[in-house]
């Protein structure tokens, strides 16, 4: 009888393994953000503007210039996801966990355009709708249009 059990031990080992083998997330991947005075698009820019991830993913918003921080924008966030206010001149950090559009701002910058957008997973043609419509000043709102040009 114990024989019987033993031989049945191996497998059910085996069969634990490979459950929590497939229930554990992908990796998650680590992005990084520059926070620049002067970049490709111009005065005051997060390079990339415009970021895809998915759940999970770590976005490390870091200064490469002084006088910024990133922080989502109350506005533009998916329904359920946490905030993230970053410290002037530190290294921001926003762990998506939420499929939707999420967007950053860099508070001392923001009227100057400094914006990006941050898409994870799949969007619906109403989180683009209700991004569009976020009121914003008109220089973070041309250049947050552009980045929403990219969302697919």
């Amino acid at each position: 009888m114990e024989s019987d059990l033993t031989d049945l031990r191996i497998p059910a080992c085996l069969l634990t393994a490979a459950v929590l083998a497939f229930s554990l997330p992908a990796t998650a991947k680590d992005i990084v953000v520059h926070m620049k005075n002067q970049g490709a698009d111009g005065a005051m820019v997060f390079e990339p503007s415009y970021v895809k991830a998915a759940p999970g993913d770590t976005i490390r918003f870091q200064p490469s210039d002084a006088s910024h921080n990133a922080e989502t924008m109350a506005t533009m966030l998916p329904a359920g996801a946490t905030p993230m206010k970053g410290a002037m001149n530190k290294e921001a950090v926003l762990t998506v966990t939420k499929p939707g559009l999420y967007g950053i701002k860099c508070m001392p910058h923001y009227s100057m355009g400094m914006v990006a957008l941050v898409q994870v997973g799949k969007v619906t043609p109403a989180d683009i709708a209700a991004a569009r419509a976020v009121k914003l000043p008109p220089f973070a709102a041309k250049r947050m249009t552009a980045a929403l040009a990219k969302v697919k």
